[in-house]
């Protein structure tokens, strides 16, 4: 039986060999956590190779996602559909085993990992879908929701300003079954971070109400051993190991330093790992019997079929809520959605309602809340501003001033934490079983880009409400007025952007990212008035295509004039003021438009009708592939004002005599 420590060499040779093929990659991380992941991954880690999506299955995140040959290595050793020569293909085009761990390619990678801090705030969002789900649907006597969460995570993960939004926010929910650990091997790409980090980590972690076991030898398994189940029991935190390592573990002339973090060993130092490893066995080579050691294969069955019992007894017991978890855990919508939803628009466009699509916002979530209890809701600390806040709401962290929290809820006051909140929600999708939407101003999703930009790279459903969405919120100015952003958002691909012109848009808006599966919606909103828009069902169905004809002329049209969220009444207005004949096209969803075949594209915008005219109060320059070049654009082109809306939209030009006068132009 090979011991502990041929084990974990068996990590550090296959990192080594791998990283060393395309002569890049990042040694130091897998090197030195080897340790500490051999015992994590045999004697606590509950899961299947066999079925790496099994619900009751505890959840493994490398949040130095630099080091992905330590979970590949993992993976493969554990018996995961990822094979030796997957791992000779590290960094390789179209491989399972990418530089970092890329959702979707290779089996039991839970999330996309890489920019750092990002893999820990993800984490938290599993832990807290593991305690909601379990909250929802846990009975007496059936925890058929009960798994943990690990964390692999470095210095870089602890410097960026995104861990301490998600690890306070953690420590307020008390989510006693995340599990960290933290490589503290002192080294960064830039050397020894002394310099530059000298945070006291466990005072700061104590301090966020978070169980912290300090000075752990990240190379002894007992140790390891003793504080992981020390974490495990403390369950109203969660935990932080802190595991002093070696980077590049192994390594005789480069452990310790800054350049075996992102530099492959080299044939020479490969050879003299081997030999201070007691590893005589050449690269890509694993005995039989150190297989063996880490095979999880029939363990991992042994649990599944063990939680399928367990499952199978809840079924009996409570049928409604067991196919109510299957429905929800798949990411199926409900029976009769599709019904409800066309219900729920059609009585909106009856009502007709003029008001901020802020406000018609929260008009849609109580219309289609009912239907979907799978929603978690939640802001950035403006609940009363972005209208979150649901008739089926149900506070998780209540606003009283007790800490108390109740999981069967719905609704998270995440406090002012845009990025973490967003990369928490990511989470919460990747987990399963939960539809996560987070709140802010529009402004306010620069600093939650990058999660953005996550949610779009792994096609996750995460859904972005941003209202205040341009110069029309105000008096509170440049600082607050959105002018590049949805221009920007627009361009990240996967991303569906709407910005809508009153309520039946926002509700078709609403369904719309709902129904996508296979990417990240941003709703965009306002906070001013606007007015309600007449159409055909025809138009209504055609809303979901991104983009439609509003108003239309009898024959061809002179000129098209194309505007969304709230320059598209003034559009209309300056159709009807013009003595030209004007087709208006609303188009709140570019990339839906985008979407659409050849034929409905020419239908809307007929190529024969090359005078154009786009307005919207954002950056004009996505508008020329619409309008052509000799098109004209009513754009923003500077920074915003301070001063009430109407006043600031005449200043910037979005008139009706502006508008005319560029049809006229066109024309």
């Amino acid at each position: 039986m090979p011991t502990r420590n041929e084990l974990a060499n068996a990590i550090r040779a296959l990192t080594m060999d791998a990283v060393q093929i395309p002569n890049s990659g990042h040694p130091g991380a897998p090197m030195g956590m080897a340790d500490i992941a051999e015992v994590l991954y045999n004697d606590f880690m509950k899961h299947n190779p066999t079925n790496p999506k099994w619900a009751d299955r505890d959840r493994f995140v490398m949040s130095n996602g630099h080091g992905s040959m330590l979970p590949y290595s993992v993976l493969h050793l554990t018996g995961y559909d990822l094979s030796i020569d997957d791992l000779k293909g590290f960094r390789a085009l179209h491989s399972k085993t990418p530089g970092h761990p890329e959702y979707g390619y290779a089996p039991g990678i839970e999330t996309t990992t890489g920019p750092l801090g990002q893999g820990i705030s993800n984490a938290v969002g599993m832990a807290l879908a593991e305690k909601v789900m379990a909250a929802q649907f846990n009975k007496d006597g059936h925890e058929i929701v009960d798994h943990k969460t690990y964390v692999f995570l470095g210095d870089g993960c602890l410097m960026e300003g995104i861990s301490h939004e998600a690890c306070s926010l953690a420590g307020s929910f008390g989510l006693g079954k995340l599990i960290c650990f933290y490589d503290d091997n002192n080294i960064s790409i830039d050397g020894n971070v002394d310099g530059w980090f000298g945070d006291d980590t466990p005072g700061r972690f104590e301090a966020y109400g978070w169980h912290v076991v300090a000075d752990v030898d990240g190379h002894d398994p007992d140790a390891i051993k003793k504080a992981t189940e020390e974490a495990i029991a403390a369950t109203d935190k969660p935990s932080l190991i802190c595991c002093k390592t070696v980077i590049g573990k192994g390594a005789p002339n480069k452990e310790g330093g800054h350049h075996v973090h992102g530099e492959a060993l080299g044939e020479d130092e490969i050879a003299a790992t081997r030999e201070a490893l007691n590893w005589n066995h050449a690269p890509f080579e694993i005995p039989d019997e150190i297989y063996a050691g880490w095979d999880a294969k029939e363990a991992g069955k042994a649990a599944e079929a063990s939680w399928n019992e367990k499952f199978s007894s809840y079924k009996t017991a409570f049928p409604e809520e067991a196919a109510e978890f299957e429905r929800r855990m798949a990411g199926e919508l409900p029976t009769g959605w599709a019904e409800h939803a066309d219900k729920f628009i059609a009585e909106v466009n009856k009502e007709a309602p003029t008001q901020a699509t802020r406000i018609s916002s929260k008009m849609s979530l109580n219309g289609y809340c009912s239907k979907l209890p799978e929603l978690l809701g939640g802001s950035a600390d403006l609940t009363p501003s972005n209208n979150t806040f649901s008739d089926c709401s149900v506070k998780i962290n209540d606003n009283n001033g007790s800490k108390e929290m109740n999981f069967a809820g719905n609704y998270i006051s995440y406090g002012v934490r845009e990025f973490g909140m967003s990369a928490i929600m990511n989470g919460v999708v990747l987990h399963g079983g939960l539809l996560p939407y987070g709140a802010t101003f529009l402004m306010f999703s620069e600093y939650a880009r990058n999660a953005l930009r996550m949610a779009a790279l792994m096609k996750i459903q995460s859904i972005f409400v941003y209202t205040h969405d341009s110069i029309g919120l105000g008096e509170d100015g440049p600082t607050h007025q959105a002018v590049e952003q949805i221009p920007t958002l627009r361009m990240i691909p996967n991303m569906s952007v709407w910005r809508t012109c009153d309520a039946v848009e926002t509700a078709v808006s609403w369904r719309a990212a709902i129904e996508k599966k296979d990417g990240p919606s941003c709703l965009i909103f306002s906070r001013q008035n606007l007015a309600h828009q007449n159409r055909t069902a025809e138009q209504i169905a055609n809303i979901a295509r991104g983009g439609y004809i509003l108003v239309d002329t009898d024959g061809t049209p002179d000129v098209i004039v194309i505007a969304t969220g709230s320059e598209v009444d003034l559009a209309v207005k300056a159709a009807e003021a013009s003595d030209k004949k004007v087709r208006v096209v609303s188009m709140p969803s570019t990339d839906a438009f985008d979407a659409q075949d050849d034929a409905y594209k020419e239908s809307v915008l007929p190529a024969s009708v090359t005078a154009r005219v786009a307005v919207e109060a954002a950056i004009p320059d996505g508008w020329y592939k619409y309008v052509g070049m000799k098109g004209k654009i009513i754009g923003m082109t500077t920074f915003g004002e301070s001063a009430p809306a109407p006043v600031l939209f005449e200043h910037f030009g979005f008139t009706v005599d502006n508008v005319v006068n560029a049809i006229n132009e066109v024309a």
